[in-house]
């Protein structure tokens, strides 16, 4: 019996995805044909591997056009499926509005996370 769990996101693009995994110390490995352990050896193909040092890993799979995130959260010992998924998708939106408004002329003045981890951004366009 397969206790993965697959996790749908919004998450488009591999460059922001990767970021995100890096902003979190994240070790991972990105690949065609990966496999992602679980419980009695079952597995899933994956197309970026998150590892640990103890527990089982944590995969991302890009399908239909988004990434999801497939685990078995019953083995995963650094993290939980609420902080892991809360993390990657802040830190990739991060990465993806910086980008999109870089893109449109602004540039980032200040930056500051906030006591409640919100990211308060403040950039500006010259005229």
């Amino acid at each position: 019996m397969s206790h993965f769990s697959r996790l749908k996101t919004n998450m488009v693009d591999k460059e922001f995805l990767l970021c995100a995994l890096q902003d979190l110390n994240l070790p991972y490995i990105e690949g065609q044909d990966l496999l992602l352990d679980g419980f009695q050896g079952a597995q899933r193909k994956v197309d970026v591997l998150v590892k640990f040092d103890v527990g089982y890993p944590i995969g991302l799979r890009f399908r239909s056009g988004k990434y999801e995130i497939i685990a078995d959260w019953f083995g995963v010992m650094k993290t939980t499926k609420k902080e892991f998924t809360q993390q990657l998708q802040q830190r990739y939106a991060y990465h993806a509005a910086i980008a999109r408004l870089t893109e449109q002329g602004f540039t980032l003045v200040e930056e500051k996370t906030e006591d409640n981890q919100n990211i308060r951004l403040v950039l500006r366009r010259m005229a």
